[in-house]
C-alpha cells in the first residue's frame, strides 16, 4: 500500500471512525483501525463488534493494500501534524506503516487485515429512508430514555416499527416511556420492526449532524442487523433480540386533569427546584394552585423551595411528584413552545405531549410518579 492524504482528510476520517473502536482488550486488533484501498478511496473501518463504522477519506492511491495500526495512537500522531500532504506506505520489516508529511515521520506497527475481524454485509433486506432532519428529531427525543443497565438486554434498545410510509420510534426503562411517530419520505415494500442499540442511534445521529441528504437504512431479513448509510459514512449495527414491551397499553388513555404549560416556564421552575431535590431523593412536587401551577421541592436538611408559573387547567385539581431528572429530561428536548401535562392521581403515571403544529410528528413521554408525604 502507497498513498498520500491530506492531513485534514485524514484526521477527520479518523474522527468518524473513532467511535467505533474498542475499548476491551480481549482481541487487540479491535483496538485498531483497518487501513485500506478502495474505488481509488482511501478506506477507514472500525468495529467493536456491536457496531462497525466506515468512511472512505479523499487520496492518490500508487499500490492498493490494507492493514491494520493502533486507532488511537495514528489518530493522535496525525492530529498532531501540520495541514499539509501525508504520505503513507506500509512496510513489510517490521509489518507496519511509514507515515511522512512535511519534516515530520514516523513509524507505527500493525497488525495483518486478515485478523481483522470480518465487516457483516446487508445486501438485502427492507430499505427506508428518512429526513435527516426528522431523524435527528426522533433520536434526539427517544434515545435518552433507553436503559443504560444490561439487566434486561431489549430495554437498552429503541423498538422501531415501520408501516408503509409510517414509523415510530419507542423507548423505555421501566420508570418512563417515549414514544415519537413520524413518516419516511416513501413507503416501505413491506412492514418491519426491530430493536436497535440507543447508543447506536446515538451515534448516527452524532454523525448525520449537519447532513442534508436522506438518512438511508436496510434491515436484514433475518433482522439481525442494520445498515446506515450517510454522506460518505457506512455504519453496520447487530440489533437486539427479544420482546419489547407492548408501549402502547402503558400509554393512559383518559386523564382527568389538563394542565397547559410554557416549556421555558415549566424547565426553569423545575431545575429550580432540583436545587432542594438533590438532597431530597430527586422529588420535585407538581401541584395545581389558584389557577397557577407550583413546582417545590424540600430536604429535611436543607430547606425547602416553591416556585409558580402560569397554567391553563382544564378538569379537577392535581398533585403529583416526579424525579427531577426525568422531568429536565424530556423538557430540554422540547424546545420552546407549549406543553400538556395530562394526569389523573398522584399514583398514576403523567403523561405529556407537547403541543405540535399540524405538520409536526406526534411525541408522547410518560412518567412514572414518586410516592411521597404530602
Amino acid at each position: 500500500m502507497k498513498l498520500s492524504t491530506l492531513q485534514e482528510n485524514l484526521s477527520h476520517g479518523l474522527s468518524i471512525v473513532g467511535r467505533g473502536v474498542s475499548n476491551r482488550t480481549t482481541l487487540p486488533v479491535t483496538q485498531n483501525v483497518l487501513i485500506s484501498t478502495e474505488n481509488g478511496q482511501l478506506k477507514l473501518t472500525a468495529t467493536n463488534l456491536e457496531i462497525a463504522i466506515s468512511t472512505w477519506v479523499g487520496a492518490q492511491i500508487e499500490q492498493e493494500g490494507s492493514l491494520t495500526v493502533p486507532a488511537k495512537l495514528l489518530t493522535e500522531f496525525v492530529n498532531s501534524l501540520p495541514q499539509e500532504r501525508i504520505d503513507i506506505n506500509m512496510k513489510e520489516d517490521p509489518l507496519g506503516l511509514s507515515i511522512t508529511c512535511a519534516r515530520f515521520e514516523a513509524q507505527i506497527n500493525g497488525i495483518t487485515a486478515e485478523d481483522f475481524p470480518p465487516i457483516p454485509t446487508v445486501d438485502t433486506g427492507s430499505i427506508g429512508k428518512i429526513d435527516s432532519e426528522i431523524f435527528s428529531k426522533a433520536v434526539s427525543h427517544i434515545a435518552f430514555v433507553a436503559a443504560t443497565e444490561d439487566s434486561r438486554p431489549v430495554l437498552t434498545g429503541v423498538k422501531v416499527d415501520i408501516t408503509g410510509q409510517k414509523f415510530t420510534l419507542a423507548a423505555a426503562d421501566g420508570f418512563r416511556l417515549a414514544v415519537f411517530k413520524g413518516e419516511l419520505i416513501e413507503s416501505i415494500s413491506e412492514d418491519v420492526s426491530f430493536i436497535i442499540p440507543a447508543k447506536t442511534l446515538q451515534e448516527i445521529n452524532r454523525l448525520a449532524n449537519n447532513q442534508s441528504s436522506p438518512v438511508e437504512f436496510t434491515v436484514t431479513p433475518s433482522k439481525s442487523q442494520v445498515l446506515f448509510k450517510l454522506d460518505n459514512i457506512e455504519i453496520v449495527s447487530q440489533l437486539i433480540q427479544g420482546i419489547f414491551p407492548n408501549y402502547e397499553t402503558l400509554i393512559p388513555e383518559e386523564f382527568k386533569t389538563n394542565i397547559t404549560v410554557k416549556i421555558d416556564d415549566f424547565l426553569r421552575a423545575t431545575k429550580t427546584a432540583a436545587i432542594f431535590a438533590r438532597d431530597g431523593s430527586g422529588i420535585v412536587r407538581v401541584n395545581t394552585k389558584d389557577g397557577n401551577l407550583s413546582i417545590a421541592s424540600r430536604a429535611e436538611e436543607i430547606g425547602e423551595n416553591q416556585g409558580e408559573i402560569d397554567a391553563k387547567i382544564e378538569g379537577e385539581s392535581s398533585r403529583i411528584a416526579f424525579n427531577s431528572k426525568y422531568l429536565m429530561d424530556v423538557l430540554e428536548v422540547l424546545g420552546n413552545g407549549e406543553v400538556n401535562l395530562q394526569t389523573t392521581s398522584e399514583s398514576s403515571p403523567g403523561v405529556l405531549r407537547p403541543i405540535n403544529n399540524p405538520e409536526d410528528n406526534e411525541y408522547v413521554h410518560v412518567v412514572m410518579p414518586m410516592f411521597v408525604q404530602w
